[in-house]
């Protein structure tokens, strides 16, 4: 959550420059457009020791950081249009956290869905249902608080969570089903 907290955000489609000390002389590196994607963030540098009255900012300068990292190991969204056929329509159980982006908690508790998805892959499917894109899934199945996990078995509601819960608590209703 830090390392969040620490980045710079890039919109889309501007340009990128930046600056390095290296002694007294700045070097000014060319700019980069990235045009149609979003997902870079710049990392500031970190400050090293200070040697004298001013400190100096680290030689590496600032790096940019590609995010689609995190994204291959993210847990899909459901919609809509294919509720049916990745929950309901499901061989395997299937864990879905119903979240919003404004809410703090379920910022907290989607590590560990992640988490939980790679450890059960092929015997659990995992998704994520935003409340704010697919309000009618969520009004379906009663959703009033988020975040909120609920396990399907063969297209049926088993099992709801209520808030965000430890690790603990999710394997233990996860492991009901399997």
């Amino acid at each position: 959550m830090a390392a969040v907290l620490e980045t710079l955000a890039i919109p889309r489609a501007c340009a990128i420059s930046s600056a390095s000390v290296a002694g007294s002389s700045v070097v000014r590196r060319s700019s980069v457009r990235f045009s149609g994607f979003g997902g870079l963030k710049i990392k500031p540098a970190r400050s090293v020791a200070v040697t004298s009255s001013r400190s100096r900012i680290g030689r590496r300068g600032s790096r940019i950081v590609c995010e689609a990292q995190e994204t291959a190991v993210e847990v899909p969204g459901v919609t809509d249009s294919d509720w049916q056929s990745l929950v309901l329509g499901s061989d395997l159980p299937v864990l879905v956290e119903f979240w919003a982006p404004w809410c703090g908690p379920c910022r907290m508790i989607h590590p560990v869905i992640d988490k939980l998805s790679k450890q059960y892959a092929g015997k659990l499917k995992c998704y994520k249902v935003n409340t704010d894109e697919s309000p009618s899934i969520a009004t379906q199945y009663g959703i009033r608080s988020i975040p909120t996990v609920i396990i399907f078995k063969d297209g049926e509601k088993k099992e709801a969570v209520i808030g965000a819960v430890p690790e603990s608590t999710l394997t233990t209703c996860i492991e009901k089903f399997l």
